[in-house]
């Protein structure tokens, strides 16, 4: 048999260069090749292969891949090697897409080159934009290639894109050559070109100055004579004259009128000295006009001698760019990599298997549309068991058969093109020669083709071509025509192709087509799914099932006649045997049920499993690092500790050498104000490092406690401030006598608190004084339980109003209240005198918004007031 591949013809178009492997659309046949060609091309069209080309370019990077996506002129394998290699490619983009991450390759920078390299080979001289373009190209495809290299050897499933471009030509020299004598980010030719054009610039330069110059007096005298109202120097016929009025022209004896203004009343003239500078410049212009069309004719000539490199590295760049392409399209639609097998293969359990494929272009549009709520294709499962031959689909119509080709068709297309699938796990599936397909109503008015004429000759194309190595896709076999005759030679045609093709799927409503499978094992069947409580297609397939039409179930629901409905099923009875029938529905309905049954079971099992599995990684994954947390947990709570120690002590050390200092110079009635302020201030150093369960723990341990002569307790009535016991309370006495600084008073006992003791206090009392040492625990413990800010005079939050008059001391208190932030504190030293200040202050204090309440500082300093900022 005289057979033809698609994809085995030539196109002779110039840009369709890809060596390794040809379009399989627009392709051009001689006339004896285009009746053998017109099914393929028919199977193309009918499959939307130009569509789902169509997605490829918004993925282009090039003008040359955006044409070729556009005309779905993309490479597709003329064996199965070839298709593997352009899988490799596109897995290599999508490795490359990973490794280089923001980095730019440069694809959009290379331009198409093709028409330009015909014009030079035309010998048409390229200008100068034309060149610089040829420059721009080879430089971007130089720097593309240098970064594949280092991708690869970051990544080696980089190296197959460097494959592509290795052994190209990237004409450095040409590029070099071009740079040289071309400016193009000026677009104009350099000086440095040609040693002649250096001259005649040089010289022209020269002569235009001398030019100008001349022109320039000449105005100048022309304007001193009142011939023109200010000096004009401008070209008319591309010589350089003067502007001067017509009534002046006498100015100028010798000189020719080269304009006049359209008011008539100045004339630009060419002095007569000029004459000769003019001519020169007109020389020199042409000089280097011809010198210039010299060396583009040179670079001309460079680009035409380089053809062949340059369209050869167009091609890999194209090649290049379409496996950017389809790696960006799997990324797009969560493709994955199809496992193409050969001859050498069919061992395999499944020869076609295929897990949740969905119709790439229904898929596309949901991707692609920006309303919400879309609805996905449903997926489907598609299994051919090895050594079968024939696939014969049954179920209702709107089922779903046609969709199943057709997504069928345009995967097998899709990985023999090297593009990734819209499916899940790892498709298997055989690499065909020819994809040939009957899908659709053929009937033509112009050819007098009925449907069924239309179906048979599109049917006879097919077997005419076929070969072992084919996919032969034929919808609704034998239709159009009487059923009997239908079934009678869709059988013949089935057993014809069974032992011609590598796999054929066939859609039919013929029911004996569907016992084929009974007496040859090269069959199979397969169902498509049908809901008899809805009465709805599923889109589902059941594989090695047979399925119905459900004509009468679907006719019925929809209100049809009823007497209809009633004679129908009588001449279904007499078709089919009673028994038969029903036995087929009740067997089919429930191993439907039974099926779902299972899948929800298994369905459920593999999401405990999967949720199981994740838990005891998770597990897993905790116990390892459980030992490294807590050793990095202890490292990180001891440096902590140790730096609050070290600051602790560095303040302590700081503020007892303060202490020794001011007891030095400190009289003896005030040593209790000075120990006062140095508590205070060692309860502010201690706030911020001692525990927060420092006071809960206290109080556990002093539960039963009983005051001792002279020990330090803190007094709930004079807001936790530290006092000592002079005498120890009776059993029957709830009263303890405390001395706060030089006051003695009764506190009932309840009022009394201990200080809280570390566990290596040695004794229960210390004294400042003597010892010069502080419990800073305890000191912390005690500083925590106050309610109320520690108070802590500094010259910050003091207002001396001493020596002021009345208004001047309102004044400085307000602005001094104003500026205090809220919760703190602001000490006024008043003074006593007349006590006239203090009367104003106090008014002051009784009356300001921000004032919560003021007391006096300390009992035996009546001159100072402390006022509480809200």
């Amino acid at each position: 048999m005289n057979t033809l591949s698609l994809n085995s013809l030539i196109p002779t178009a110039i840009h369709l260069r890809i060596s390794r492997a040809a379009s399989p659309c627009a392709l051009r046949a001689t006339s004896s090749e285009n009746s053998q060609s017109s099914i393929e091309n028919q199977t193309l069209e009918v499959l939307e292969w130009s569509s789902l080309c169509n997605q490829l370019s918004p993925f282009a990077s090039t003008t040359m891949g955006l044409s070729a996506t556009k005309n779905a002129d993309i490479p597709v394998g003329n064996s199965p090697e070839e298709s593997k290699t352009l899988l490799d490619e596109t897995a290599a983009a999508l490795a490359a897409m990973e490794t280089m991450e923001s980095r730019r390759l440069g694809l959009s920078e290379i331009i198409d080159l093709s028409q330009i390299v015909e014009r030079a080979m035309a010998g048409q001289v390229l200008t100068v934009r034309e060149l610089c373009s040829v420059r721009t190209t080879l430089m971007a495809s130089t720097s593309t290639f240098r970064k594949l290299r280092e991708a690869a050897n970051n990544d080696n499933r980089v190296k197959p894109l460097v494959g592509i471009l290795e052994g190209c030509d990237f004409k450095k020299t040409l590029e070099q050559k071009i740079g040289f004598c071309i400016d193009c980010n000026m677009s104009m030719i350099l000086d440095r070109a040609s040693d002649d054009l250096e001259m005649i610039r040089s010289e022209r330069k020269r002569n235009m100055e001398r030019l100008g110059s001349l022109l320039k007096q000449v105005s100048i005298r022309i304007f001193q004579a009142g011939g023109i109202d200010k000096p004009l120097i401008t070209q008319r016929r591309s010589r350089m004259c003067v502007a001067i009025r017509a009534s002046h022209k006498s100015l100028l004896p010798g000189g020719v009128v080269l304009s006049v203004s359209s008011s008539r009343v100045t004339c630009f003239m060419e002095p007569k000295e000029a004459i000769e500078l003019n001519n020169m410049e007109v020389r020199h212009a042409n000089s280097e006009k011809a010198e210039e069309m010299a060396i583009l004719s040179i670079l001309t000539s460079e680009v035409s001698d380089a053809q062949r490199a340059i369209l050869h590295l167009l091609d890999r760049i194209l090649e290049l760019d379409i496996a950017f392409a389809r790696a960006s399209h799997a990324k797009w639609m969560n493709g994955v990599c199809p496992k193409v097998t050969s001859e050498n293969t069919k061992t395999l359990e499944l020869v076609v298997d295929i897990d949740s494929a969905q119709h790439p272009l229904l898929l596309g549009s949901v991707l692609g549309s920006s309303k919400g709520g879309d609805i996905f294709p449903v997926p489907i499962d598609i299994k051919v068991e090895s050594g079968t031959k024939v696939v014969v689909i049954s179920g209702p119509n709107t089922g779903g058969k046609t969709a199943l080709l057709k997504t069928l068709g345009l995967i097998s297309l899709m990985s023999k093109s090297g593009m990734y699938l819209p499916a899940k796990n790892s498709p298997r599936l055989p690499w065909f020669d020819l994809i040939l397909a009957d899908i659709g109503d053929p009937q033509s008015l112009e050819q007098n083709l009925s449907t069924f004429s239309g179906h048979i000759s599109r049917i006879c194309q097919i077997l005419d071509i076929v070969s072992e190595n084919s996919l032969v896709l034929l919808d609704e076999i034998c239709s159009g025509t009487d059923p009997s005759e239908g079934v009678a030679l869709a059988t013949s045609i089935l057993q014809y192709i069974k032992n011609r093709v590598n796999v054929a799927v066939v859609s039919t409503h013929y029911g004996d087509l569907t016992r084929l499978k009974d007496n040859e094992s090269q069959f199979q069947n397969a169902a498509m799914e049908f809901c008899i409580e809805t009465l709805q297609p599923t889109f589902r397939v059941l594989w090695g099932s047979t399925g119905e039409s459900n004509a009468l179930r679907v006719a019925k629901s929809i209100g049809f006649n009823r007497r209809i409905l009633e004679k129908a099923h009588k001449w279904t009875d007499k078709l089919k045997p009673e028994q038969e029938v029903e036995r087929k529905g009740s067997l089919f309905q429930s191993l439907v049920e039974e099926r779902n049954k299972l899948n929800r079971q298994a369905t459920k099992t593999a999401a405990f499993h999967r949720d199981l599995m994740n838990l005891y990684r998770e597990l897993e994954h905790e116990s390892h690092d459980l030992g490294k947390r807590e050793k990095a947990l202890m490292k990180k709570e001891t440096q902590k500790v140790q730096e609050d120690l070290n600051s602790a002590k560095s303040k302590m050390q700081k503020l007892v050498a303060e202490f020794e200092s001011q007891l030095e110079t400190t009289q003896a009635d005030q040593y209790n104000t000075l120990i006062l302020k140095t508590e205070e201030a060692v309860a502010d150093i201690i706030e911020a490092c001692c525990p927060n369960n420092l006071v809960a723990s206290a109080e556990e341990a002093y539960g039963d406690y009983s005051p001792q002569a002279g020990e330090k307790v803190l007094v709930s009535g004079l807001g936790d401030k530290l006092g000592t016991v002079v005498e120890e309370p009776g059993d029957d006495d709830e009263t303890v006598l405390v001395q706060h600084g030089k006051i003695r008073v009764r506190i009932k006992r309840k009022d009394i608190k201990p200080l809280p003791r570390s566990r290596t206090s040695e004794t229960p009392n210390r004294s400042l004084l003597s010892k010069r040492q502080i419990n800073i625990k305890e000191l912390g413990s005690v500083l925590q339980m106050q309610s109320e800010p520690v108070r802590v005079q500094t010259s910050k939050n003091t207002l001396d109003l001493r020596g002021m008059r009345a208004e001047e001391a309102i004044h400085q208190l307000d602005m001094a209240i104003s500026g205090r932030d809220s919760g703190s504190i602001l000490f006024i030293i008043h003074g006593m005198g007349t006590g006239v200040i203090k009367e104003l202050v106090l008014e002051r204090l009784r009356k300001h918004s921000r004032v919560s309440r003021y007391e006096q500082a300390n009992p035996m300093n009546h001159g100072c007031t402390v006022a509480y900022i809200k």
